[in-house]
Order: C-alpha cells, then structure tokens, then sequence
C-alpha cells in the first residue's frame, strides 16, 4: 500500500465481512489438486535469485528449521509493516528508517536488519527493531528461506480480498512445493496475531484458499471475461485501480516467476501509466502473460522465453520507483 491513509482502510477492515466481491463469505475455494510439475521447474524454483540470496548470511539461513509455519512466526518477529506500525504495534518508524521498504536484495535488508539487532535469527526482535517493510519483505524472506531449503518458492504479486471487502488490494503472497501432496501451496506470511485479529481473518494464513488471493493473471482474465469488476483491483483509497493496473501487476508477477522479486511499486518497460487507456496490441501481450502465468507450470518455457525475449518485460537495471518518483538501479 502506498501511504499511512491506509491504516484507515484496514482498521475499517473489522466493520467489513471478509468476503470476496460476488461469493458467500463461508465459501473457501477448494485447494488445487495434486499436480504434475516438471523437474526442471521445480529445480528452478528451488535455488536462490539475485533478489533472495542471503549472500554472506546464508549459513544463518541453513540452521532454520524447515517447517513452515515455525519460519513464518519467525518472519513475523523480524519484519513490522510501516503503514499499521503505530495502530497496530504503538511503534512510529523514524523518518532515518522509513527508506528500508525500498530496499531490494535479501543480503541488504539483513544488513538493516542485524545492524538494529545482531542476535540470531531465531530470536524475536521487539517492534523497534524489526527491519521495516511491506507485504513484498515479508514474502522475500519466506522464499529465500525456503529455497535455502532447497524447497522450490516464489513469490507472487496479485490482489488480497481481505483487507477491504468487496475491493482486491494489491498484495504479494509466497507459493511453495508441498512434495507430499504435489501442490503448490500459497502462504501469507504478513499475517501474525495482531493482523488476523484487526482484519477478522478467519481463512488459513498457511494454505490461502485461492478465491482469497488472485494472481494477478487470474484477476486479468476474470475482468476481461466480466466476471470481475477491475474498477474493485487496486489501491482503493487512493483511487489506484482498473485495468491498467492489474496489467502492472501482471508484468510484475511474470518478473517474480522469472525470480526477479522486485518492489511492489517498480516500474519498467510495459507496464502502462496510471489510469492510461490499454490498445489493442496491450490488450493482446497482457492477455498472453495472463494465461501464461495464471497456470505458470503448464507453460513454463514460454513464460521464461517470453520474459527473456521480449525488452518490454524483462527487467532493466534501471526501473522507475512510483512511491519515491524517482529512477534507480537495481
């Protein structure tokens, strides 16, 4: 989310049903199934990006455990949401860290985050001196840690429907391999105690029903085939939603299946300006990421071909950061 207007829509968030726009509040979608996933895909999936790599810090990653959920509660403890920090923890950020959301390499946001608090990373660090972040460090954390693992994860960037029902808030959440079941699994480690209690969440945080979380190819194609309405996806407060939006998001979800995990806010090459009209041309590419990327195992070399091939998505080094209205490296 974008600024600190949005503690009132989440604090608004209690008085609302959390429930997506058209279904039953107690409908959960039903968990994908068991699936066949190449090796190849999974291995990719399974080792470490420029963005996630721990670096000089990745023994610490190797004495975590491997449970999920352990990891999770873990992240929760070394990672505060700026924008709900004062309400939510009673910690305002001070202006010298209010810089650490734009930090990208998982190497450098531990270098923040050890030089507030060295000890392990077992060890819950009180509010002050957790690394400040958004939804996008919370996830960076879980698939690097993952992939430490050698557990295949990713991150994925799309739409929440539990933060102000019946709007889909931009959001990124982690997929990773349950091996035992054959299935990716989807997980919102943003979501400790006090979230779930301010929200109402009442779905489970380690198995995101998928009518709860949209890819963002799956909320393209539900609005191009008017089963959606694309004026409810976006950043509702500040008037952010619409199509062309969801087509950022849909660049930035096909960079994050190519393991380019950047800023919820990048912006490059395609990705059209705000509330800009989409041609046809536009209409035809991101309606091809869509399918590419809402079943990204079934067209897996296409999708990396298309990232790679293509100057208008895959990622420059330099990008355009929206919230500091500025062009940086990466």
């Amino acid at each position: 989310m974008a600024n600190s207007d949005w503690t009132r829509l989440v604090l608004a968030a209690q008085r609302a049903p959390d429930t997506d726009a058209d279904a039953d509040p107690q409908d959960e979608a039903p968990r994908t199934g068991a699936m066949t996933v190449d090796h190849h895909t999974l291995e990719f999936y399974a080792h470490q990006s420029v963005m996630t790599s721990a670096g000089r810090y990745a023994p610490m990653f190797n004495e975590l455990p491997n449970d999920v959920g352990d990891l999770v509660r873990m992240i929760q403890h070394l990672v505060v949401y700026d924008v709900v920090a004062p309400d939510f923890y009673g910690f305002t950020i001070p202006k010298r860290r209010q810089g650490e959301i734009h930090i990208r390499p998982m190497e450098k946001k531990l270098d923040s985050m050890f030089a507030l608090d060295d000890r392990p990373l077992s060890v819950a660090r009180p509010v002050d001196k957790r690394l400040v972040g958004r939804c996008h460090h919370f996830v960076q954390f879980l698939v690097a840690m993952l992939r430490t693992k050698k557990i295949p994860a990713r991150a994925r960037c799309g739409f929440g429907s539990y933060f102000n029902p019946p709007y889909f808030e931009d959001h990124w959440v982690c997929e990773y391999w349950n091996g035992t079941e054959a299935r990716w699994v989807m997980v919102d480690p943003q979501f400790d105690d006090v979230w779930r209690a301010k929200l109402k969440i009442d779905h489970d945080i380690l198995d995101v029903p998928r009518n709860r979380f949209l890819v963002a190819g799956e909320a393209w194609m539900q609005c191009r085939k008017g089963q959606a309405d694309a004026a409810k996806f976006g950043i509702d407060f500040v008037n952010l939603r619409g199509l062309w939006y969801i087509a950022g998001n849909l660049v930035r979800d096909l960079a994050a299946l190519n393991k380019m995990e950047l800023l919820p806010w990048d912006v490059w090459g395609v990705q059209p300006r705000p509330n800009g009209e989409l041609n046809d041309d536009q209409l035809a590419l991101f309606d091809r990421i869509a399918a590419l990327t809402r079943e990204p195992d079934a067209s897996f070399s296409e999708l990396r071909r298309l990232f790679e091939a293509d100057d208008r998505l895959g990622v420059p080094p330099i990008v355009f950061n929206s919230l500091l209205n500025r062009s940086e490296a990466i």
